[in-house]
């Protein structure tokens, strides 16, 4: 009997996790694009409705604020899908239930705006994270995240 060292690999990557992992890039991708245009291209900008209530000087602090503390959440959430795509089991846990959780802020969002399409447009990232949860879930994906510690 060996034992498998918790990084070593669970065998060959199946395409479900290599899609969850491309999906999980996306969805990332997305996500910046999306503070962009919310920020500063879609009217009513962001930036604009920030300067009206706060002021030049503030809106900048906060605008500065939300980008460094979105790259922060990007950065993690890439890190923990190359982490899930090489099989950590941790990994795929933690990226399912940081899902799940924002998809409770976007079901209390949109049943407080009336399910307006604009809401759902802006949900598109997350969006594409559900669909990258549900890849890294399917029957493939789970026997290449067992756990079997001991080989024979």
């Amino acid at each position: 009997m060996t034992s498998r060292s918790p990084g070593a690999r669970h065998g060959e990557r199946p395409q479900q996790v290599e899609t969850a992992y491309i999906l999980s890039l996306t969805a990332i991708a997305l996500q910046l694009v999306s503070w962009v245009m919310g920020s500063f291209v879609i009217e009513p900008t962001g930036y604009d409705e920030m300067r009206q209530e706060v002021g030049q000087d503030q809106v900048v602090q906060q605008l500065a604020l939300s980008a460094v503390a979105l790259c922060v959440i990007c950065v993690l959430w890439a890190l923990l899908a190359v982490q899930m795509r090489e099989g950590q089991n941790w990994a795929r846990l933690v990226l399912a239930a940081a899902t799940a959780l924002s998809a409770l802020f976007l079901v209390n969002s949109l049943s407080m705006n009336g399910y307006p399409w604009d809401e759902l447009v802006g949900a598109a990232p997350d969006l594409v994270a559900y669909g990258a949860i549900a890849m890294m879930f399917l029957p493939s994906s789970n026997a290449y995240f067992a756990d079997d510690t001991v080989e024979q």
